[in-house]
């Protein structure tokens, strides 16, 4: 079973991949800035969205990985190799994709994995159970609170540093999505292992955010340990700045899959 996309533009191959409890909506913003001049892929991970299928007992990401490498494989054209962007969750996915050697470039927003000390991993943990419990207390208020400016910043100020631009309906998707998802607990809960990149020299931008208070902005310094050679970016948006500069995230990857083109013509 196919993980659910999909597909729009044309170009070189961009797949997008969104963090824990999103779905591919969460790009829905950085999409039309992307696909003038390229083939954007979006997709809904395992037990989120569309993607019903739902990763056995046990760590979630090996099955996660596999799964996002044979949607690689299925969406890009013979001869070519993506280029993928993701966040949080898919941050990390995109990472190992890269690592792998099945990403032509990666640019990873505000990345899972690069956790400092097992505390700063149950420090996000905690803000997930924290939503959760909060998202199915205000169930039947999330539809009119995601109406207002004020809602939308008190619902979403935890990962946007403008929650206000935050989409009602990508809200009312999100609160639905935090109390329903079946993968939450155990992704967070995960050992984010990264494999050894196979290509150094792979162009790797990872951008984090300033006003991130899910995974905190000190975790950047970790990324020279895997990614020695990655571009880092910090920047002044939260957890998920595909609403807070959509501009400036597509405007990161169409630069990073630039330098991905470069490379695989000088490695030719």
């Amino acid at each position: 079973m196919s993980l659910h996309h999909r597909i729009t533009g044309s170009g070189p191959t961009v797949v997008l991949v969104h963090g824990v409890c999103h779905r591919g909506h969460a790009w829905d913003a950085v999409v039309p800035l992307l696909a003038d001049r390229h083939r954007v892929v979006v997709v809904d991970l395992p037990g989120h969205g569309e993607s019903m299928e739902v990763p056995g007992d046990g760590d979630p990401l090996p099955f996660m990985v596999d799964r996002l490498a044979e949607l690689l494989a299925e969406v890009t054209p013979d001869g070519e190799r993506p280029h993928v962007a993701g966040n949080s969750l898919g941050g990390f996915l995109a990472l190992e994709m890269g690592a792998r050697g099945l990403a032509e470039s990666v640019t990873a927003l505000s990345p899972a994995g690069f956790f400092r000390t097992a505390a700063e991993q149950h420090y996000a943990q905690r803000v997930f159970t924290t939503l959760r419990t909060l998202a199915r207390v205000t169930a039947p208020l999330v539809p009119a609170l995601s109406r207002t400016a004020v809602g939308r910043s008190v619902f979403m100020g935890v990962f946007c540093a403008r929650p206000w631009r935050y989409a009602p309906e990508a809200m009312a998707i999100d609160g639905a999505g935090i109390v329903s998802n079946r993968v939450v607990n155990r992704a967070l809960d995960a050992d984010f292992l990264s494999s050894v990149p196979v290509d150094e020299d792979l162009p790797v931008t990872v951008r984090w955010g300033r006003y991130d208070w899910v995974l905190p902005v000190g975790q950047a310094r970790q990324v020279p340990r895997v990614f020695p050679r990655a571009r880092v970016e910090i920047t002044r948006d939260g957890h998920v700045p595909m609403t807070d500069d959509p501009a400036g995230v597509a405007a990161a990857i169409a630069e990073t899959v630039r330098r991905g083109r470069e490379h695989a013509r000088a490695a030719r």
